[in-house]
């Protein structure tokens, strides 16, 4: 999800709102607040935490929520990934630390991913983005953190499609047991805690729990929430690995991939769910059609112009997208044309 501001560049809450309904509607399997698509780096500590629990107030029960949680920091990292967990968010994406580059040595990540997996309440989702840290997590430290109980996988956003099927290969024997309900789908821990939308509230007449049993001759009661009725399985899972870039999401399935968590789904959320159900459903050509009609929108608006074409975008599509936060500069007449005529094929 993007970030939504005011004009002025404050934060506007109510947009957000507006979004995750409407990404509640959509058939994708969750939303990501505070990643890079919605300028976590540009927002203060209190915007970010207000940021995660609108999002988390008005998400579906049944959608995934994965909260951005990175810093430089292993105790900023953890102080987010608690905040979120008090939310009952489901994962923590951590990004790699960057600033100190030069020292961010394979021992250095190690020690990082796995001081955070230890003590994170919420399991992690390891997160390489070089196209803006400029730098990769290697292999051998994916490889590596695989294997720690905690981490369960990874959004890998460098659009290697070599550097996926190594990983994919590398991690193939780990398995873990994963909760999910009866028609396979992602059990949230929001449906332990909220009642199923078409089930009310019980109302329980509190005429009876009065001293002597006697009536007040009132007609008072009590909403009392009914328990969820989700049934739940368990399944066998592998190490996720999720990757970033639209326009190889196919090939990115074909060589291991399990999922997405794409910049071009904010404002076209379907056809990045239409590619992944036609590989699923093992109707391969179509899904190869989708994805080739996708491509050159998705490289056009995510990886060159990004954010601030992602968010015009979303205002063609019925999301809010508005300007971005300085120092990224809104788009020029030109820009918003040529994101008009790439985003025409994707209505959403």
């Amino acid at each position: 999800m993007t970030t939504p501001f005011y004009p002025e560049g404050g934060v506007y809450y109510k947009k957000i709102e507006h979004n995750v309904d409407r990404y509640s509607r959509t058939p994708v399997a969750g939303l990501v607040a505070l990643g890079s698509t919605g300028e976590a780096v540009m927002l203060s500590d209190e915007e970010r935490r207000e940021v995660l629990r609108i999002t988390a107030e008005v998400a579906s029960p049944e959608k995934v929520l994965i909260a951005g949680v990175g810093a430089e920091s292993v105790i900023e990292t953890l102080r987010l990934a608690e905040y979120a967990a008090k939310l009952k968010y489901d994962v923590a994406l951590v990004r790699t630390p960057h600033f100190y580059r030069p020292q961010m040595k394979p021992e250095a990540l190690l020690t990082f991913y796995r001081t955070v997996a230890d003590r994170s309440p919420l399991p992690v989702l390891l997160y390489t983005v070089p196209p803006f840290t400029a730098y990769d997590l290697p292999i051998e430290v994916v490889v590596a953190l695989a294997e720690h109980s905690n981490i369960i996988g990874i959004k890998e956003s460098s659009g290697n499609v070599e550097k996926v099927a190594a990983m994919a290969a590398a991690t193939r024997h780990i398995k873990r047991s994963a909760t999910v309900t009866e028609l396979q789908q992602a059990f949230t821990e929001r449906m332990n805690v909220l009642p199923a939308k078409d089930e009310g509230a019980h109302l329980v007449s509190l005429s009876g729990l009065t001293g002597g049993g006697q009536s007040t001759g009132s007609r008072a009661g009590a909403a009392v929430a009914a328990p969820p009725r989700v049934k739940t399985r368990s399944r066998e899972v592998g190490f996720q690995i999720l990757v970033g870039a639209a326009h190889t999401l196919l090939d990115s399935f074909q060589l291991g991939a399990s999922g997405g968590v794409l910049g071009f789904a904010a404002p076209a959320p379907t056809i990045c769910f239409e590619i992944y159900a036609a590989w699923r459903d093992n109707d391969v050509p179509l899904a190869r059609s989708k994805q080739e009609a996708l491509a050159s929108a998705a490289r056009k608006v995510v990886s060159e112009l990004g954010i601030p074409a992602i968010k015009y975008a979303l205002d063609l599509n019925g999301y809010y997208g508005g300007l971005p936060r300085l120092p990224l500069l809104p788009l020029t007449a030109a820009q918003k044309a040529e994101i008009e005529s790439q985003m025409s094929r994707f209505p959403n």
